[in-house]
């Protein structure tokens, strides 16, 4: 099924969105945000960073909010959910927000480096490409958190591309950069980490190719905060074959 276009006029040409879905980061969040607003997109981008609490019970909403009044310069939004509803639905609302042209999801553990986004759109922009994942395994140099958690992800990959004939290394990264258009007209449902599958998933039903660049990747431990488990690695199992049934 080809991509299918909304009017590109309701995007900014020349921004990057930039969704960061949120839950109990108040200690990971501000210098997440100084490293992204330090990075420098190419061709004269700008960032509209949109930062989706998803019912935080710690000082997440004001870490978030004293950031923002001292950057007023800075394009960032701050949307609460009223309680915690899953990675996959603060993204789906953070979607709802999108005001540029391209849109990568970013997470606020500082697992991954902003610094590589302004690797992917210029990746993106050159070839004019209608998604770009960033991929921790195609970096030789980086290192995992667990052999667990390295075997897991490998195999979610080979089910999406045993599946979907995608040829994927890194299907559960968090990097995924898309053109605002494709994005929007996904019909996601997601509501926990099956964000992933899902919208690969849906994106490869389109018969659109999924393109992959290295990326640089720091894993934090379960005691620092780290929310995915092995159950999450068989849901994304699941959601693969679920959409391809």
């Amino acid at each position: 099924m080809p991509l299918i276009k909304e009017s590109e006029d309701k995007f900014e040409a020349q921004t990057l969105s930039v969704i960061i879905p949120s839950y109990n980061e108040a200690t990971t969040l501000p210098t997440l945000l100084e490293r992204l607003i330090a990075v420098t997109l190419p061709d004269g981008f700008e960032k509209d960073i949109i930062i989706v609490d998803d019912g935080s019970t710690d000082d997440t909403p004001a870490a978030a909010e004293a950031f923002i009044k001292a950057h007023p310069d800075e394009r960032i939004r701050y949307v609460r959910q009223p309680e915690n509803g899953g990675k996959g639905t603060a993204i789906r609302t953070g979607i709802t927000h999108i005001a540029g042209r391209y849109v990568v999801i970013q997470d606020a553990d500082l697992e991954y480096d902003p610094s590589d986004l302004a690797t992917m759109l210029r990746e993106m922009t050159e070839r004019d490409l209608p998604v770009l994942y960033g991929s921790r395994f195609l970096k030789s140099d980086n290192k995992h958190s667990s052999q667990a958690f390295y075997y897991g992800g490998r195999l979610v990959s080979a089910t999406a591309n045993l599946l979907y004939g995608t040829c994927l290394t890194d299907e559960p990264t968090c990097y995924k950069m898309f053109r605002s258009e494709l994005l929007t007209a996904l019909p996601l449902r997601c509501k926990g980490f099956e964000f992933c599958p899902e919208v690969t998933a849906r994106t490869a039903r389109r018969g659109i190719v999924i393109a992959e660049i290295p990326i640089s990747y720091t894993p934090r431990s379960f005691a620092e905060g780290k929310k995915i488990s092995w159950r999450d690695g068989m849901e994304a199992i699941w959601t693969l074959t679920r959409y391809r049934i």
